[in-house]
């Protein structure tokens, strides 16, 4: 049921998030302590903060309760940001971040290191340039684990 919900939610919801001016990042139907879940995870430019949340939120359930993508089942909805370190998963994660300090950790150990930090210099459908302190790393993405950005206060 949750992959049908999510589809549901994919299909129908996400373009309305989309024409508000928003990104959305992840949806996710899953049981946690106080039952089940849907939480809409959302991103824009300027980022997110709780009245843009709610202003989703707002518009979203009424769609949802007409198209009943639980059929009937009781769920929590939250809308949410993905917050400043969330990985980054997609090209459009990755445009945002160029010239940016980032983590990248690889699934496996490339020449005794797991784990490179450095600049997001460019990237491609195969790979991504990452300019370390040492020198000017090219990592194919079918081997990176995790890409997370490094935030500094």
């Amino acid at each position: 049921m949750a992959g049908k919900v999510k589809t549901i939610c994919e299909e129908k919801i996400v373009p309305i998030i989309e024409e508000m001016g928003y990104e959305v990042v992840e949806v996710e139907y899953a049981k946690k302590s106080d039952g089940m879940n849907l939480t809409f995870y959302i991103d824009c430019e300027n980022g997110v903060n709780i009245d843009d949340c709610e202003k989703v939120s707002k518009t979203i359930d009424p769609v949802l309760e007409e198209l009943n993508p639980t059929e009937d089942s009781p769920y929590i909805l939250s809308v949410s940001s993905p917050g400043l370190d969330r990985p980054l998963k997609s090209d459009r994660d990755l445009k945002r971040h160029l010239d940016k300090e980032i983590s990248v950790t690889l699934f496996a150990k490339e020449n005794g290191q797991k784990k490179f930090d450095g600049i997001l210099k460019s990237y491609d459908d195969k790979s991504i340039t990452l300019q370390t302190s040492k020198n000017i790393q090219n990592i194919e993405k079918s081997k990176i684990a995790h890409i997370v950005p490094i935030i500094k206060f």
